[in-house]
């Protein structure tokens, strides 16, 4: 029987796509780029500036601490305030005790992050144009960690039910890109004969959860769904458990856009519930699919298509996205659309039912992969270039100059009307529009008010 495939085969540099060696020390090294990828808690941390990256991550956790702790305070404030009721009292103060309790579960998971915090080479992160989504901190999808470990079955038995209907049967070497919580990972190597299984994710909580839970660890942390059926539901402690998996399951931390794998690595490719959050085209991903996928390999992609990119050309239906495989490609597209329950906590009324769609479709011919993926242009990486002057910064001037006029004319004395009419006095808007502009500016000013208080 041929030797079991290993990890370290895959392994390319996020810089420039050579073969990754392993270090003297923990980790990975490029020898072409003289970088060296460490591990984080057992994990390797494949991002194209891991300095910085890391860096990056560790501000995202203390602001996930500070907000916790922040939150506490504020209940405080609230329990010594006005009289409250019995039954308030209790809620506010077991919230309050979940979340300093989740502040110290968090701190402790997060230590292999935290400890060591090296200075982030921000020019070389910059240079590099790989910066973290701003709209992805570390809780965007924390719910999804009790989905996957605690209440979830349903939901996941029907996540790998369809995966598995569209893997070959013995799928060889798999690839799951963007497996957040990692529970269709683990799912899809325990129950089919996928030699190797590798997840990749940039979040290094959902990622240090998955790979405890992997190694056999319990880890209890606490849920605060969003719609609480009962008071206790505010905050529930969760014991997150795995079954045992079998050995050939990896997890890598890095950039599903900078994907640190070698050309023609993987058998198969899943993207779950990925492809249309990507900020890039369809077209472009679908090339460096392509790229990762040996011939004749599958890709097989699960969630939804609710592409929402500035330009609606990028809209793409089903269709669109099964003539958009062909031409990149791939051949043999086959899809299924199926309702499934989607994110149905026992302790939350937000849970809802989701129309999955997923296709496969097979590699036919080889793509050129796309250039390296840039999410920042030219003028902000040197900073020698004129900055453009795009409409959107010019509306912002534009609003920014009216609102901090609006700003300074609050004394205390002056009504919207006096306001609008001195806007028009400046010759900066009509009264009439003017009007509406302070009433709705002030509006959102004393909404978010309340909301920080």
């Amino acid at each position: 029987m041929a030797d079991a495939p290993q990890l370290a085969d895959l392994l390319a540099c996020p810089r420039c796509d050579a073969a990754l060696a392993p270090a003297q020390r923990d980790g990975f090294e490029c020898r072409g780029c003289q970088v060296h990828y460490p591990l984080l808690d057992g994990l390797p941390f494949l991002f194209a500036a891991p300095h910085a990256a890391r860096g990056e991550w560790q501000a995202r956790v203390h602001h996930e601490l500070r907000r916790l702790a922040a939150r506490a305070e504020k209940l405080d404030t609230e329990l010594s305030g006005n009289p409250l009721l019995p039954l308030t009292r209790e809620r506010l103060e077991w919230v309050r005790d979940a979340c300093r309790d989740q502040h110290g579960k968090l701190t402790s998971l997060m230590s292999p992050l935290l400890a060591g915090s090296e200075a982030a080479a921000r020019e070389t992160y910059i240079a590099l144009r790989t910066r973290l989504p701003s709209d992805q901190g570390l809780n965007t999808y924390y719910q999804n960690v009790h989905r996957d470990w605690a209440w979830g079955d349903k939901e996941n038995a029907a996540a790998l039910d369809i995966v598995a209907s569209l893997l070959p049967a013995a799928p060889g070497k798999v690839l799951v890109l963007g497996a957040g919580a990692g529970r269709l990972a683990c799912d899809t190597h325990r129950y089919t004969a996928a030699e190797l299984t590798v997840a990749l994710d940039f979040n290094p909580l959902l990622f240090g959860i998955a790979a405890r839970l992997g190694r056999g660890e319990t880890v209890e942390l606490w849920e605060f769904p969003i719609a609480p059926r009962r008071a206790r539901d505010h905050a529930v402690l969760r014991k997150l458990e795995a079954e045992g998996v079998r050995p050939g399951l990896e997890f890598v931390l890095g950039d599903a856009l900078r994907a640190p794998f070698n050309k023609g690595s993987f058998d198969a490719v899943i993207t779950p519930w990925l492809v249309d959050i990507l900020p890039v085209d369809f077209a472009e991903l679908a090339a460096r699919i392509n790229y990762l996928l040996a011939p004749a390999g599958r890709w097989v992609n699960f969630g939804s298509l609710a592409f929402d990119p500035p330009a609606e050309a990028q809209r793409l239906t089903l269709e669109e996205c099964v003539a958009t495989l062909e031409q990149n490609g791939f051949s043999d597209v086959e899809h299924r659309e199926d309702q499934i329950p989607y994110m149905c906590s026992p302790a939350s009324r937000h849970g809802r039912v989701e129309e999955a769609v997923s296709f496969r479709a097979t590699k036919s011919r080889h793509r050129k992969a796309p250039h390296r993926y840039q999410s920042l242009p030219e003028w902000l990486v040197t900073g020698k270039e004129a900055v453009p002057a795009l409409p959107a910064f010019q509306l912002q001037a534009a609003s920014n100059r009216i609102f901090a006029f609006v700003m300074g004319l609050i004394d205390g004395k002056r009504s919207i009307d006096d306001m609008a009419q001195l806007l028009e006095s400046q010759r900066l808007m009509q009264k009439q529009e003017a009007d509406g502009v302070i009433r709705d500016f002030l509006t959102r000013m004393y909404e978010d008010s309340r909301r920080s208080n």
